[in-house]
């Protein structure tokens, strides 16, 4: 196991038709298993940092909690080549997840991440809470910039998603950084949770594309947007609409587009974008 988030390794690198040798920093991925009562929930694999928070984003993820309170505490301990993340629950969230794990024995379920049935897989969320602010251009533009900016490992490796919340007048509050664009969405959503912030007050910008799981974990969450440097899926658009996200993607720049809900982007001169 390793607690750094990269090492450093040989190459060999073939430029202008020739080759030598070099060396590059590339991120780690290990095993992190998740752990409820000493039962491993879902084994991940991931970037080994920030795993509290990720605990807590992976939990509200699975709906195995609703809110901060039903985690007592997490532990990671050193497993062999990974990490186990123990989550200690509330009495009434544990004997929901004992109940769950029961529905679940058997042939049927898939095994992924405790999704029992397609049905499950493509769930529906609730609407999200409107939002406490109306986004501009700027604003787009400024959160897309200082995720970037602020990416101290991908600026190292050139080969991890990141994921922030952003507040206007106040930037980013947090930057988390994974090998997987899922893994770095909980845990900015763990990081939220822990901070007890108003999810209605922010934005979520993200590195990747806009997959149906970015639009469910912003929707768990209670974000009321969603903007990412990449394309959405027509699933992602169509679960956005229907939770009220105004999900803005391809990012670049001072140009983005808007797929959904796109009443609450204002210009200053008109009261959306079209």
């Amino acid at each position: 196991m390793t607690d750094s988030q990269s090492r450093t390794v040989q190459e060999w690198r073939f430029r202008q038709g020739q080759m030598a040798d070099g060396h590059r920093i590339v991120p780690e991925e290990v095993p992190i298993a998740l752990s409820y009562g000493g039962s491993t929930h879902a084994v991940m694999m991931a970037t080994p940092s920030d795993l509290i928070d990720f605990a807590y984003g992976f939990s509200l993820a699975e709906e195995i909690i609703t809110s901060a309170a039903d985690i007592l505490d997490v532990e990671p301990v050193e497993a062999g080549a990974g990490i186990d993340v123990q989550i200690s629950l509330r009495d009434a969230t544990a004997d929901a997840l004992t109940a769950r794990r029961r529905r679940m024995a058997g042939p049927v379920g898939c095994g992924l991440c405790g999704i029992e049935s397609i049905e499950q897989a493509a769930r529906d969320v609730a609407s999200v809470s409107e939002a406490r602010f109306r986004l501009t251009p700027a604003m787009v533009a400024e959160a897309a910039r200082l995720l970037g900016d602020g990416q101290v490992l991908n600026r190292e490796t050139r080969a991890v998603h990141g994921a922030g919340f952003y507040r206007p007048g106040k930037g980013l509050f947090a930057i988390r950084e994974d090998v997987g664009r899922h893994n770095a969405l909980d845990k900015l959503v763990g990081a939220v949770l822990r901070a007890s912030l108003t999810a209605g007050e922010g934005a979520v910008v993200v590195t990747s594309r806009l997959s149906v799981e970015m639009v469910q974990k912003t929707a768990l969450l209670g974000c009321p947007y969603l903007i990412a440097i990449s394309a959405p899926t027509a699933l992602a658009i169509e679960t956005a609409q229907r939770a009220g996200i105004t999900l803005i993607g391809i990012a670049r720049g001072d140009e983005f587009e808007v797929f959904t809900r796109p009443d609450r982007l204002t210009t200053g001169e008109t009261s959306h974008v079209a």
